[in-house]
């Protein structure tokens, strides 16, 4: 737990939230305690419906706790990863013996997506200590004897990672493979019966109410449209349509093969030997792995069958391989082949990050060149990600010409610990100027003026949430022409002190181009500042025209 604490902790605070997620939580979080409304969360002045409001709660209890937003919107994820290692290591314990249990939790810290999830203010870390939780408790209740308290905390805990995001409720799915175990009169597995099932849909009843019972109350005391729409977009468009009827992240089929191919190492060069070791148990009737395999395998067919694929979806089922690996992983490490290819991917790896961090700082090759020339990145922020790379790519030949093939299990761990430590330290904080948008922000705060307002039009989160003042904003999710339309009459009102930052201006005659300034470059794209003084009052925005334009405006 200590080795985890340094190496997924350091850093923190030296960066601000980047996207794609990180901003928008912040923002409404900060919104949460500005405005002291914690069930609806807002992303500037529009509703914001696609994520209930639980992790942003959790980043609000995190400000009050230590009054930095840097420290801040990371701090639930660190403890959410701290306490998914917890309850591995104690489920291994449980289910086999302390001589386990760490090769489960170092497994787990090992895996590449378990590190990288644990260092990023997204939800998708606390919801897998929430399920880790529920299964946590199910499995005790159903392999360690009966124990209602556990079916009631199993149940409360998918329920809650539920209304935190709506796959929460995939540890119930533990009790089908559990079910089947005991059809075979395997008195290992113990039966929930119909009073168990009910226990464990009361504790879901109750972990979901924890934010649907306010949301119903306001919904029943308001009738205002906005509350209406909010409700069908986060209870029926962000969950059933999203899964059945998806409007984006499409991928094929097969795409989890790849996810588990690249962001599961180490663990999934050692399939070749897990497989037929889990099919041999499995034919041994271990209800152990037939419940922890069994549910692993319906987590992937169940986001398999959706047409819309993401890597973190699937994260879920990571701690339950990783349990289920455990008591196999003693005897792997024994084995020479296994070393050599765990010593093999500490190297490749190591290699990679040492020879793209040299020819970083050596300017040899199109992408160094093309890193430097773009604006939005300083040329001493770049050389630094270059030097980080080559030191962590250095530290992990190191280990492997330490370690050797004996100890290469030590070897992975050790790396990967410095790895993500580097990450924290020095690769994330050399890249924060560009991807928060801080750089960006202070020049347009610097180029209007202390006393000037700022609107911000086809913006995104990390800009408002970096802004030097208070902005105001005409809508996220309208049209671009939509928000021009608002703002040329808010600049018109006080055309010298007031200023609008945009991706693009409005085609046809609305702004005289004379008096467009360029704002500065971030995140990829170029942006404008138009000042009051540039709208023609009375110009109405063609919407055809402007809905023809590349809404990037590349």
């Amino acid at each position: 737990m200590l080795l985890a604490l340094l190496a997924l902790g350091a850093g923190i605070g030296l960066r601000d939230p980047s996207p794609p997620d990180e901003p928008r939580f912040v923002l409404a979080a900060k919104t949460m305690v500005e405005s002291g409304n914690w069930l609806v969360p807002y992303r500037g002045s529009e509703i914001y419906g696609h994520k209930p409001p639980p992790f942003m709660w959790a980043q609000v209890l995190s400000y009050q706790l230590v009054g930095n937003w840097r420290i801040a919107f990371l701090l639930p994820s660190l403890l959410a990863a701290l306490g998914t290692l917890w309850l591995v290591w104690d489920l291994a314990a449980r289910l086999w013996n302390r001589a386990v249990a760490p090769y489960a939790a170092l497994a787990l810290l090992a895996t590449l997506q378990f590190g990288l999830q644990a260092r990023r203010g997204q939800i998708d870390m606390l919801l897998v200590f929430l399920t880790t939780l529920a299964m946590w408790a199910l499995l005790r209740a159903l392999l360690r004897g009966p124990n209602p308290r556990a079916l009631w905390l199993g149940g409360f805990a998918s329920g809650l990672g539920t209304v935190t995001k709506g796959v929460g409720f995939l540890p119930l799915l533990s009790l089908i493979p559990a079910a089947w175990a005991a059809r075979r009169n395997d008195r290992r597995v113990s039966r929930p019966g119909l009073r168990g099932l009910g226990i464990v849909f009361a504790g879901f009843l109750l972990g979901t109410a924890v934010w649907l019972l306010p949301l119903l109350l306001l919904l029943l005391r308001s009738d205002d449209p906005q509350m209406q729409a909010y409700a069908g977009e986060i209870l029926l468009r962000q969950t059933v349509e999203r899964y059945a009827n998806p409007w984006h992240h499409y991928e094929p089929a097969w795409y989890y093969l790849q996810v588990i191919a690249t962001l599961w190492l180490p663990g999934a060069l050692l399939l070749p030997w897990l497989l037929p070791a889990w099919w041999r148990r499995l034919r041994r009737s271990d209800p152990r792995q037939i419940v922890l395999l069994g549910w692993s395998v319906l987590v992937l067919l169940f986001f398999s069958l959706s047409p819309a694929k993401r890597a973190v979806y699937i994260f879920p089922a990571l701690p339950a391989l990783c349990l289920a690996a455990a008591p196999l992983l003693p005897g792997l490490l024994r084995k020479l082949a296994v070393r050599r290819v765990l010593l093999g991917y500490v190297l490749v790896l190591s290699l990679v990050l040492l020879l793209a961090g040299t020819l970083g700082v050596a300017q040899i090759g199109r992408w160094p060149a093309r890193l430097l020339a773009d604006p939005q990145f300083a040329v001493a922020d770049v050389r630094g990600v270059w030097i980080w790379l080559a030191g962590i790519g250095a530290f992990g030949v190191a280990a492997a010409l330490v370690w050797r093939t004996r100890h290469a299990a030590r070897a992975v761990l050790i790396f990967t610990l410095v790895l993500w430590a580097g990450y924290g330290l020095g690769l994330m904080p050399a890249l924060n100027e560009a991807s928060s948008s801080r750089a960006l922000m202070r020049q347009v705060g610097v180029a209007i003026g202390p006393d000037a307002e700022l609107a911000l039009v086809g913006w995104r989160e990390q800009q408002m949430l970096q802004a030097d003042r208070k902005a105001v904003d005409f809508g996220f999710e309208r049209e671009l022409w939509e928000q021009w339309q608002l703002a040329g009459p808010w600049l018109a009102q006080s055309p010298q002190t007031r200023w609008v930052m945009a991706l693009r201006v409005p085609a046809g005659a609305c702004v005289d181009a004379a008096q467009v300034r360029a704002a500065g470059r971030a995140n990829r794209r170029d942006w404008v500042l138009v000042p009051g003084t540039a709208w023609r009052v009375g110009c109405l925005i063609d919407a055809a025209e402007e809905a023809a334009r590349d809404p990037e405006g590349d």
